[in-house]
């Protein structure tokens, strides 16, 4: 038994629970990290605050039983103002409704691929 110097049991670290979504919801890890950079190659750093309608992508990690367009691995396109922040093991995600996802980029299937152009 491992004790601290006060003589109480030291907590072992809570393993993180599954986490199964209800409905619509997805989590997804926002790409951004507040720094942007123009077509032409200017940083524009994340104290120059965007504007407020400025759409993001995001990866999904997450997915509800009831999405019906999205998977886990997905890049969605969305407004962060209208999800919500969230904590999991540390990191900052978003909590979104299907409905506020603007635009899904799945990677096609390799199956999927011409393997060229045909003559």
């Amino acid at each position: 038994m491992s004790r601290n110097t006060r003589g109480t049991r030291a907590k072992k670290p809570a393993e993180t629970p599954e986490i199964k979504l209800t409905g619509d919801r997805l989590v997804v890890r926002a790409s951004e990290n507040g720094e942007r950079r123009t077509s032409a190659g200017l940083l524009i750093p994340a104290t120059a605050v965007p504007a407020p309608k400025r759409l993001s992508w995001g990866d999904v990690t997450l997915v509800g039983p009831e999405v019906r367009v999205a998977k886990e691995g997905d890049r969605v396109l969305f407004l962060p103002s209208s999800g919500l922040e969230v904590e999991l093991d540390g990191e900052d995600l978003v909590l979104l409704r299907e409905r506020d996802v603007q635009a899904v980029a799945s990677q096609p299937a390799a199956r999927d691929r011409a393997p060229g152009q045909y003559l």
